[in-house]
Formats: structure tokens, C-alpha cells, sequence
């Protein structure tokens, strides 16, 4: 489609983007005369644009002579026309400064990047984060009470991850202790499902020196941690609803919100960006997720030291938003959260 524009066309279609990008408002001939820098009359401009509407690329949404781009004229700019951007240093720097892992869970580092995309692109940011699967240094059971116990583990990139289990009522704090020396010695250095592996054999065939209730804490904690467990955090909603004029009206937006509660709409993100290498940007309808809200998303994965891909980080906002400076943001912070979970 866009071959098919000629320069003018393309430079005007470039303008009106631009324009409706920074305002949110419906755009004239008048105001695209005076932004271009080649001498063309309102009515010059006014005959291109009502090619670019026939085309599908732009429409009316009142009667004023003012008009804002489709979904689909957004999809071909993003595509065509789109200059990306180059993040400042400033930028890199405090996306690499508050994702810093060292001391710190994996779940403060994903919400952390996650406030820190939405604060700097001014839209609601998103993270589907899967377990941890970094190589563990340290290992630890803790008792919390009658039959509870919290799971301490420390990833040789400085993460922690706490997690809760069910163990045997009447549990002796001797058998943690226990099991926390027999689950160090076969943990560190590996990733939790290596590690697992190899454990459920040794247990199975009865060869490891442990009693009924060790037994039964080791293999209550391998089941907690080798489940499946990722979860979808969102955070910025405000920043989202701020624009909620320009996109829909409130009751979609909170189904927007409801939706990305389920554990379905995070499969489906993370199916989203495993379909293809770097940056997905979905406009509008193009994802059926955000079609009903009038939001577009852009996200990106970020993979393990294998180079599997194990999340997904990225921001929502209106249609309008400024993809030139928010796709290299999200690349960038995707980038930074796979080198320190990864």
C-alpha cells in the first residue's frame, strides 16, 4: 500500500500523523500547510487527503473538516513511514539503574521495569514473567508457622525469590534445616528444572538419606518450584485512564483492565511475542485483546541464557501513542531484563 502513495502523499499522510500523534485532535488542511515546507494550498492538501481517506487510511470522526488517521493509515505508518528513535543516555541509564538485580526479588525487578516504562512513556506498562530459571547459589527453608514453610532462593545474579509451601503439621525445625542442606548440595549452580530432574530420580529410588518428613518437604518444594508460574503485572493504569477521552470511554477501558486479570490474556501476550523475533506492535483491532478498549500495544520478549524466550515486557496506551520513542524503549528494557534474569 504504501508504494502505491506518491512523495507528496506520503509526506502529507507523514504530517498528519505526526500532528494527531502530538494533540489527539482531528487535523486540518490548514494545519498540515503549515507544517509542510513545500509551497501547497489548503485545497491541494485537502484533495490528498480526501485520496487518503478513500483510501482507508484516514477518516472523519465529525463533521468538521478535520481528520485522524484509521488503524489501518497507523499500521502503514508504523510500518513505512515510521523513523525510530535513539533512547537518550539519561533514558538507558535510568532503565539500567532501576531494573539493578543485585539483593532483590525477581518480582521487585519486573515491577520495577514495568513502573519504569510507564513512567517514561507516559502509557500503562505490562510484564508477563514466568519462574525464574537463573542457576541458584543459595537455598534455604524457613519455618512460618504450622504447616508453612517459606522457600528462600538466590540466583547466582544476586536475585531472590520467596516462595510459600504446605509441609507436614508438627514438622521439627531439624527437618528444614535438613532438607535445606540436602537441596544445597544438588541446587547450586543449576536452574531449578535441571536440578529437579535429577532430584525426583535420587528420591524415587530411595537412595537419598532422608527421613519421611525431610522426604516429603524436599519433594513439596520441588513441586512448588517446578510448576508452571508466570503472572501478568500491569502498573501505570492512571497514565492510561488520563487519556481516556481520546481512546473510549471509561467502562471499556476497566474491561480492558479485567481482562488482563486472567491468567488467559497472559498466555495469549506471551504467545504474542514468541511468534516473532524483537518488537511487536499490535494497533487496534489487529489484537483482540486491546480491540475493544481502542488501545494499541507494543511489546517485546526477553530470553534466558539459553535464548529462550521466558517473558515479555512491554507498555498499552491510545492508538496516538508516540511509537517512535516508545519502541526502541521497549526493546531497550526488554534487552536489559533478559541480561539480568538471564
Amino acid at each position: 500500500m504504501i508504494s502505491a502513495l506518491n512523495d507528496r502523499s506520503r509526506e502529507i499522510f507523514r504530517h498528519i500523523v505526526d500532528a494527531y500523534v502530538e494533540t489527539g485532535e482531528a487535523v486540518g488542511s490548514r494545519t498540515i500547510s503549515r507544517r509542510l515546507g513545500m509551497a501547497l494550498s489548503p485545497a491541494t492538501i485537502r484533495n490528498v487527503m480526501a485520496d487518503l481517506e478513500e483510501g482507508g487510511l484516514l477518516y472523519a470522526p465529525h463533521t468538521s473538516a478535520g481528520r485522524v488517521p484509521t488503524e489501518a493509515g497507523l499500521r502503514l505508518f508504523v510500518d513505512g513511514l515510521l523513523e525510530i528513535g535513539a533512547l537518550s543516555k539519561e533514558e538507558r541509564e535510568s532503565i539500567e539503574g532501576r531494573c539493578a538485580a543485585s539483593g532483590r526479588s525477581v518480582a521487585s525487578v519486573l515491577e520495577e521495569a514495568t513502573q519504569t516504562l510507564s513512567g517514561l512513556s507516559r502509557c500503562a506498562g505490562l510484564v508477563v514473567a514466568p519462574k525464574a530459571e537463573a542457576p541458584l547459589k543459595h537455598i534455604e527453608f524457613v519455618q512460618l508457622g504450622p504447616g508453612r514453610a517459606l522457600v528462600v532462593l538466590v540466583s547466582e545474579t544476586g536475585l531472590v525469590e520467596n516462595r510459600i509451601i504446605d509441609v507436614p503439621l508438627g514438622m521439627p525445625v531439624s527437618s528444614l534445616v535438613e532438607a535445606s542442606n540436602y537441596l544445597a548440595q544438588r541446587l547450586v549452580g543449576r536452574t531449578l528444572d535441571e536440578a529437579r530432574r535429577s532430584i525426583a530420580t535420587e528420591l524415587e529410588e530411595h537412595r537419598a538419606q532422608l527421613d519421611a518428613l525431610t522426604q516429603k518437604v524436599v519433594e513439596a518444594g520441588l513441586a512448588t518450584w517446578s510448576a508452571p508460574s508466570g503472572y501478568l503485572l500491569v502498573r501505570g493504569q492512571s497514565q492510561l485512564l488520563a487519556d481516556v477521552q481520546q481512546m473510549a470511554d471509561l467502562e471499556r477501558i476497566r474491561a480492558l483492565f479485567a481482562l488482563l486479570e486472567t491468567k488467559e490474556a497472559m498466555v495469549r501476550l506471551l504467545d504474542a511475542s514468541e511468534r516473532a523475533e524483537g518488537v511487536q506492535i499490535f494497533i487496534g483491532a489487529q489484537n483482540e485483546l486491546f480491540a475493544m478498549a481502542g488501545c494499541s500495544v507494543i511489546i517485546a520478549p526477553y530470553a534466558n541464557r539459553e535464548e529462550k524466550i521466558i517473558g515479555a515486557i512491554g507498555v498499552i496506551g491510545p492508538t496516538r501513542m508516540n511509537y517512535a520513542r516508545i519502541i526502541p524503549m521497549v526493546d531497550y528494557t526488554a534487552k536489559v531484563i533478559g541480561r539480568l534474569l538471564g
